[in-house]
């Protein structure tokens, strides 16, 4: 009975078609609703902060905005209030930095590496989905849902920042500021996905890849904001100290005659003001330090990024992140599909 019947289940087998991606989908939820859900709670519960002290900032700054006459000491108290909320709102971004890592890699770095960790890849992998289609839908997947989760709450960021951005009083280049905007958030969070997928399927064990994400995103974030998001595009160079609206200014130097001077020079120099010593009466006739080093032949120059720019600079981060992440997924999938079971 067994000879007979053996071939005819074998002929079924090989007919069989894969299972389609929408029954992907819900394995991949199934699997992992939990940590999902974890993500919309962390999130959620951020965001309801987020919302509750984002009004605060905006009715103090609104209120400021609309006092008259605007020197008067009520208003310059409510403008002093205002200004008293940007400690808070840098404190909370502080805060949120860690929100992109701790997604991508409690998210990212399991996903493999609990399967090859506990031995269940070779159950997972005889299944009608194929090793390439399982690990495609649940990277896939998950890498979409993380980071749409990410851009929406990086869309309360930015209305919560964008007060303090308009007085002129911050710019949104900030290192603690610049990644947790919409475009910028979504990226920062697939990279990490990416990076602790990588790291799973690499070291196969969920707790020490966990650390090598981290790791890694750290390393990377902090080599971007230092090194290569002040080079995203030509920074302007002008002789006015205070460029207009929320500019970032990348460096500062002066010359004398078109030659660069040192700092060291330049302090010399404001050591001899006389006018640095004078007495409270004699204010009046006091000057700045440019001022002061302008009428002595030195000339102040700075290199800055315009405001004008941040939309183009959330793109381009988003872009290179985007690629990054792309790549360090598929290679992923490619060693997944090389790995003998």
């Amino acid at each position: 009975m067994t000879a007979p019947t053996l071939p005819v289940r074998q002929g079924r087998d090989a007919g069989l078609l894969p299972v389609p991606w929408r029954r992907m989908a819900w394995v991949t939820w199934r699997q992992h609703r939990i940590a999902l859900a974890g993500v919309a709670a962390l999130l959620g519960a951020l965001a309801v902060y987020l919302w509750l002290s984002g009004l605060q900032v905006h009715h103090a700054y609104a209120a400021a905005a609309a006092c008259r006459p605007a020197f008067s000491p009520a208003c310059q108290g409510l403008l002093s209030g205002a200004h008293g909320t940007d400690a808070t709102a840098h404190e909370i971004a502080a805060l949120l930095q860690a929100v992109p890592v701790l997604i991508g890699a409690f998210a990212g770095a399991p996903v493999l590496a609990r399967e090859l960790e506990t031995g269940t890849f070779r159950y997972a992998w005889t299944q009608g989905m194929g090793r390439w289609r399982w690990t495609v839908a649940k990277l896939v997947l998950l890498a979409v849902t993380l980071a749409a989760a990410a851009g929406a709450f990086g869309v309360l960021f930015s209305w919560y920042f964008s007060p303090i951005v308009a007085s002129g009083d911050e710019t949104p280049y900030l290192a603690t500021v610049f990644d947790l905007h919409t475009v910028a958030l979504a990226a920062w969070t697939l990279a990490a996905f990416a990076i602790g997928a990588l790291a799973g399927m690499l070291i196969r064990r969920v707790v020490p890849a966990l650390a090598a994400t981290i790791a890694a995103w750290s390393g990377l974030a902090i080599t971007t904001a230092a090194v290569l998001r002040p080079h995203y595009l030509t920074p302007l160079v002008s002789t006015n100290p205070s460029p207009k609206g929320s500019a970032w200014i990348i460096s500062q130097w002066y010359t004398q005659g078109r030659k660069p001077v040192s700092q060291s020079v330049i302090s010399q120099v404001l050591e001899k003001d006389p006018l640095q010593h004078v007495g409270p009466y004699d204010v009046k006739y006091a000057i700045g330090p440019l001022q002061y080093l302008a009428r002595h032949g030195y000339t102040s120059w700075i290199s800055y990024q315009p405001a004008s720019r941040f939309w183009t600079f959330q793109w381009i981060e988003g872009g290179w992140l985007l690629a990054l992440s792309a790549l360090l997924i598929a290679t992923a999938i490619w060693l997944v599909r090389r790995r003998a079971a």
